[in-house]
């Protein structure tokens, strides 16, 4: 009888493979055993540790996981299911590929071995090819297992870039809100004879929206309402540059003023001022945005306003006694058609009226269902605040639409101007 044979173990020479497996640990209590398992196991390219008994070979595992586990089921002391039991409770960053070793066959005691963590048996008398294939079986699964690590430890790292990514960008998206709502620094002024509240609200961190006035003589303030198309960054430089255009510090940059022979400025008209923005937008601008927009030239003594409308919603006059007109030429948004015209218009305010530009954000504020605010809504929600006035006002409004939207954050950018008219003592 050969010592093959007299511990069940048939050995024979298989090629060595590439594989996941490197390191593999053999637990026999028969030294014998270990020493023809092992033989075959380093005929292959194994690293091969050896132990006698489930407490020696749990020492090894925790200094040195191995990738594989060949262990005998009946052994003195710790047994081979209860090794693989603490095995499998140790905490490690791959997984160990575990094979019973076993002349147990009954089914009942194959699964007892699976639910207690073994991957597969060996039955003996045990060939080496067998072995082998249980092996190669292993490094698929080992393989595997590592490719899904490996991917799974890409995809965080990607994810950690990303993140930082993310952060990164909106930290400069804070500052690019804080810098646009710079453009608007005054959100109220007292004019004598009237008021003028401002609101800008952006539905994302910078948006399209603006608002703002400038002066064209000490009783005469110009007012813009801006909503250029789409969201975001590309919208909010596009804005950015508008107000340059519609300055309220420096008349000689602002597009609405003429400078007189004498070395003043005096005021173009609003229909040729949108005409002018129009060709500038056009000649000089590189972009596919184009903007909405109405201009309001207000006399603060006798309560004239000239406008003109730019696809912007209608100004809204509120009277003094809560009646509201909502009316205007509509027009063509700036920036879309080579030489359009636009009309001019007038409203006259009166001690008591006010008079509101908002943007679309407001009348295409959606509810629950999708059904917009529309200037129904409007006139009903400003009729319902119109004893607020000032800054609480366009709160009020923003506190209305959010109910109206049930909670729901806004779709579109949110602006406003308010001007109340108190009249002229003098008039």
């Amino acid at each position: 009888m050969t010592a093959a044979q007299d511990t069940n173990i048939i050995v024979s020479d298989i090629a060595p493979k590439e594989c996941a497996i490197k390191r593999v640990l053999v637990v026999d209590d028969s030294r014998l055993q270990r020493r023809i398992l092992s033989a075959s196991l380093n005929k292959w390219g194994f690293e091969v540790w050896e132990a006698e008994s489930g407490v020696e070979a749990l020492e090894i595992c925790r200094k040195a996981p191995p990738d594989l586990v060949v262990s005998d089921w009946m052994m003195p002391g710790m047994d081979g299911l209860e090794f693989c039991q603490e095995f499998r409770a140790m905490a490690r960053e791959s997984y160990g590929y575990f094979i019973l070793l076993t002349s147990k066959s009954e089914k009942g005691e194959v699964a007892q071995g699976l639910d207690n963590g073994a991957d597969d048996f060996l039955s003996k008398p045990v060939s080496a090819s067998e072995l082998r294939a249980r092996i190669t079986a292993g490094e698929r699964i080992l393989r595997m297992e590592r490719e899904l690590t490996e991917k799974n430890r890409l995809i965080t790292e990607t994810l950690d870039e990303l993140q930082a990514l993310y952060d990164s960008l909106d930290s400069d998206l804070l500052e690019a809100k804080k810098l646009q709502q710079s453009l608007v620094p005054e959100r109220h002024r007292n004019f004598g004879t009237a008021d003028v509240s401002l609101l800008l609200r952006s539905s994302g961190h910078v948006g399209g929206d603006l608002v703002g006035f400038y002066p064209i003589s000490e009783h005469r303030i110009g007012l813009y309402g801006i909503d250029v198309s789409g969201h975001g960054i590309s919208s909010a430089l596009m804005t950015a540059r508008l107000a340059g255009y519609l300055s309220s510090s420096s008349p000689e940059q602002n597009v609405a003023m003429q400078k007189q022979p004498d070395g003043s400025y005096a005021p173009l008209p609003p229909e040729e001022v949108i005409a002018k923005l129009n060709q500038l937008v056009l000649d000089e601008m590189e972009t596919e945005h184009y903007f909405t927009l109405l201009l309001a030239d207000v006399d603060l003594t006798t309560g004239r306003v000239v406008m003109a409308q730019a696809g912007h919603p209608h100004p809204v006059v509120q009277r003094a006694d809560g009646t509201i007109d909502q009316s205007g030429p509509g027009g063509l948004p700036v920036g879309l058609i080579e030489g359009a015209s636009f009309e001019q218009f007038e409203r006259q305010l009166n001690p008591g009226d006010r008079l509101l530009i908002l943007s679309d954000g407001v009348v295409e504020c959606p509810d629950a269902q999708g059904n917009l605010l529309d200037e129904d809504g409007l006139e009903g929600l400003l009729h319902n605040l119109k004893d607020v006035g000032g800054t609480n006002l366009l709160e009020a409004l923003i506190w209305k639409l959010t109910e109206f939207a049930e909670g729901k954050d806004f779709p579109d950018d949110v602006s406003a101007i308010l001007l109340e008219y108190q009249g002229s003592a003098e008039v």
